[in-house]
């Protein structure tokens, strides 16, 4: 493998952010703001649901405090002065048609469509306690239903359930955004004169455009004077920059990180590499948002269950003679059928998983992601900047006869300590972790695309790859050659330390494998899950890198519009998969796949396009997500068993079911038990506090 300064190949962090010199930081939407387009949420917005919270529960005060039945089931008599009792009838109407507006929209588009749910569960409660209420209110029948401050409850509490959920939600369009900020907001256009500023969306295929060292591409096109190390690990999200010159594509988006460039532009706009992750992104996660919630599940269920115990026990009391008696029971079982259980039973699971995650750095984006990663069957590992550091990391020394080790090191280290370049950095730090005494270098050269040249005292030393062996006309001792031919072999990059046409020694770089990542592997496998890993890298890389880590399965040298269809193939044969990655080139694979996870140094769409983030680069994080997914689904199915378990013993006895042996639920008897319900349910949310999510004591 060639490995060369300036024109070398470097390890470099994916996602740099040289380049923005014309443009600011990716914009990343107001996750309050954003408006979600399907299911339940249809219209709505985090910050709609928060505002009609807070106005809702301020309202609800006053209509708890003067409702004559809660003053009878705590024992006070409600303050009076003229017009007090028409305070919870009027407050309650404004709760009702502010506060209820979401669910009474969404309970008519379920009912439209014929596929009830939770909206339309939360409607048909509200409805029946808002018209039995004012019933009371206005003395109409002789009716005792005055469920006023039930209503203002119920209305509030399932705001803020909606409030939660919402928040746990990720949204699709940040990733769309951060893709559109990898592009500069303007382009220097070579003209006859010299050069033009003009806007990207002026640009034109065949114009000549002059990029900057730092300066990020702004359309497709191919150099036509020039050459660069690019840094593509925004696009391939692969560590190694690429040395571009003349006739090379060059691709939106990507950094010319050292030399001027010309380029004449070849595809803009929609026509770019870039546009088509875009597309690939938007896809990917369209096909991941059919996944229906639990809750929503249970709320159809109650919804046939409790219409159909309203009717039942409407033409029951009316056949047995007491149309009063009809409609109390009737109105109370439609009532209490809406437990607030059941609207807290999911989002208070989520939000208090959501928080012990990010105690333990995993951020949870995507409500469903809690719910898939217990399911998954295998973990796709990115290699670069995952498994491994994304940064050079010098793994062996060898000498030629007359010269050590350390010599070489120490001699190759004081060449390099002028550079700034990724592998000149990891040739310097090894030197100094071995304690060794690096002498002062100068006259220091970089050569473009073959390596470093600098004087030790009366000495000029140079140290390359294979280009410059060949233009300095230096062989490998025998000996020498036969270790560094084992190297290449194992994909390793190797730098030569060469004085006056002999080879003094080489020293052997590779990307540096995590120590936490053999943990996260044995750790995964022992839960029964497997272990893959995908790469650009050549196939000896990662076939040595698998070695090292015990890996299940690997994908190598995939290109990086193909790992998208990588997943979608292990998906084919009936597995889950999760994915963990950092690059641009991973969005929509980590979109595609049931569960997508970013490590937290990568780029900014990688993040945007999953489901979960890794707020560090531990990747034994990921066995805090199966833990927590396992335990926070226990807790949601038992939270759903109780609020629906309620229902299935309420309704009946709200209906009067017992009514023979004297067990009769009042209506204000079955409101105070649905506010029971949702204590225990809150109570037993609050258990998976106990569970330890730190990486580092995850087994």
């Amino acid at each position: 493998m060639e490995h060369q300064h300036s024109g070398r190949t470097s390890q470099l962090q994916p996602g740099g952010s040289a380049g923005h010199t014309h443009h600011g930081p990716p914009s990343v939407p107001d996750d309050e703001h954003v408006v979600h387009s399907h299911g339940q949420h249809a219209g709505h917005s985090v910050a709609m649901f928060k505002n009609r919270f807070w106005l809702t529960l301020a309202l609800a005060v006053p209509v708890v405090l003067f409702s004559p039945m809660f003053g009878n089931l705590l024992g006070y008599q409600p303050p009076e002065f003229p017009g007090s009792a028409w305070i919870p009838p009027v407050l309650g109407t404004v709760v009702f048609l502010y506060g209820g507006q979401p669910f009474l929209k969404g309970g008519l588009a379920e009912l439209k469509s014929r596929q009830p749910g939770m909206m339309l569960l939360i409607a048909m409660a509200i409805t029946v306690a808002f018209l039995a209420s004012w019933a009371t209110s206005l003395g109409i029948g002789g009716f005792d239903l005055d469920f006023w401050w039930e209503l203002a409850l119920l209305v509030a509490i399932m705001l803020l359930g909606h409030w939660i959920e919402m928040r746990a939600l990720g949204s699709a369009q940040g990733a769309l955004d951060a893709l559109a900020a990898l592009l500069p907001d303007e382009a220097e256009r070579l003209t006859d004169g010299g050069t033009e500023t003009v806007s990207v969306a002026d640009l034109l295929p065949g114009d000549a455009i002059l990029v900057r060292p730092g300066g990020r591409m702004p359309a497709d096109g191919t150099i036509t004077e020039g050459q660069a190390e690019f840094d593509e690990s925004m696009i391939t999200g692969e560590s190694k920059t690429v040395l571009r010159s003349p006739g090379d594509p060059v691709v939106a988006g990507t950094i010319a990180t050292d030399n001027s460039v010309r380029v004449r532009v070849s595809a803009i706009g929609e026509d770019t590499a870039l546009a088509g992750i875009q597309r690939l992104v938007a896809e990917a996660q369209a096909s991941s948002s059919r996944a229906q919630a639990l809750a929503d599940r249970a709320a159809a269920f109650l919804f046939y269950f409790a219409a159909g115990a309203g009717v039942v026990t409407f033409i029951a009391w009316t056949l047995l003679g007491s149309v009063a008696d009809a409609v109390e029971r009737t109105v109370t079982v439609l009532v209490i059928a809406c437990p607030h259980a059941l609207g807290l039973a999911i989002p208070l699971v989520i939000a208090i998983s959501t928080e012990r995650a990010a105690r333990a750095g995993v951020l949870i984006k995507n409500r469903m992601a809690l719910e898939r990663m217990r399911t998954v069957d295998v973990v796709l590992f990115d290699k670069t900047g995952t498994l491994t550091k994304g940064a050079p990391a010098v793994r062996a020394v060898a000498a030629a006869e007359g010269t050590g080790q350390d010599d070489v090191l120490a001699l190759a280290a004081a060449v390099e300590s002028d550079s700034e370049h990724p592998v000149a950095r990891a040739i310097v730090s090894a030197a100094r972790e071995r304690g060794l005494d690096v002498p002062a270098a100068t006259d220091f050269t970089a050569l473009t695309g073959r390596g470093v040249r600098a004087g030790i005292g009366s000495r000029q030393l140079h140290v390359g790859g294979p280009a410059l062996l060949r233009e300095l006309g230096a062989a490998e001792p025998p000996e020498l050659a036969a270790v560094t031919a084992a190297w290449i072999e194992r994909g390793a990059a190797v730098l030569h330390l060469i004085e006056g046409g002999r080879v003094l020694g080489a020293v052997s770089l590779e990307d540096a494998v995590r120590p936490e990542s053999r943990q996260a592997v044995a750790a995964l496998q022992h839960r029964g899950i497997k272990v893959a890993m995908i790469t650009g890298d050549a196939a000896q890389v990662a076939r040595a890198v698998a070695a090292e880590l015990n890996i299940d399965e690997v994908f190598a040298e995939v290109l990086p519009a193909d790992k998208d269809k990588k997943v979608a193939e292990l998906q084919g044969r009936g597995l889950k998969v999760a994915m963990v990655g950092d690059g641009v080139n991973d969005s929509p694979a980590l979109a595609r796949a049931e569960v997508g996870i970013a490590i937290g140094g990568g780029t900014d769409v990688a993040v945007e396009s999953a489901g979960v983030v890794l707020a560090g680069n531990d990747p034994r994080a990921v066995l805090s997500m199966v833990d927590l997914s396992r335990a926070s689904y226990r807790k949601m199915w038992q939270n759903l068993v109780w609020a629906t378990g309620y229902n299935v013993i309420a309704v009946p006895l709200a209906a009067g079911a017992l009514a023979f042996a004297g067990i009769v639920l009042s209506p204000a008897a079955g409101a105070v038990l649905m506010s029971a319900s949702t204590i225990v349910v809150a109570l037993n949310a609050q258990l998976l506090r106990r569970l330890k999510l730190n990486p580092a004591q995850v087994r």
